[in-house]
């Protein structure tokens, strides 16, 4: 699995609101400049993220983007799959027309392994919130199973 820069940038900028909540609305452009990400890039990461219901928008003088839930109840899996569309990829899935051998008809021994990593994958996106990546980077480690790193504490 390769993290797309839509599906890292879409993290950043839920991650930023998260961060944000108490101050209300936070416009595309404020989060652009804050986390040094592309202006257009982010704009249209949000109009997905909203598509989505993972944030909320309103409009005006002090309009802007606000998460759509409390950060606890919102994961990485439905940031990522909202900014990427899906969170990993199976080819002989999505292109079963390229190959004779990818179709769907035909067997495959590969194809189980790659649905297994998916689920797997998935799996992982889904126990972890925007809330927990509130926390530095020792506290997630140990909330997701790996060890502390001793340069990082």
């Amino acid at each position: 699995m390769r993290i797309t820069t839509w599906a890292e940038y879409g993290v950043i900028c839920a991650l930023h609101l998260a961060r944000k909540t108490a101050q209300g609305p936070v416009t595309g452009r404020e989060i652009a400049a804050q986390e040094r990400l592309p202006a257009d890039y982010v704009e249209q990461i949000l109009l997905r993220l909203r598509r989505a219901g993972v944030i909320a928008s309103t409009r005006g003088a002090r309009g802007g983007y606000m998460l759509a839930k409390p950060a606890d109840q919102i994961t990485i899996r439905a940031v990522i799959h909202a900014s990427e569309l899906e969170t990993f990829d199976l080819h002989c899935v999505s292109h079963p027309i390229e190959s004779d051998r990818c179709h769907a008809s035909h067997s495959c021994s590969i194809r189980p392994i790659w649905v297994l990593l998916q689920t797997k994958i998935d799996d992982v996106l889904e126990s972890v919130n925007l809330a927990d990546l509130l926390q530095d980077e020792p506290a997630v480690r140990e909330r997701v199973g790996l060890p502390v790193l001793e340069h990082i504490q």
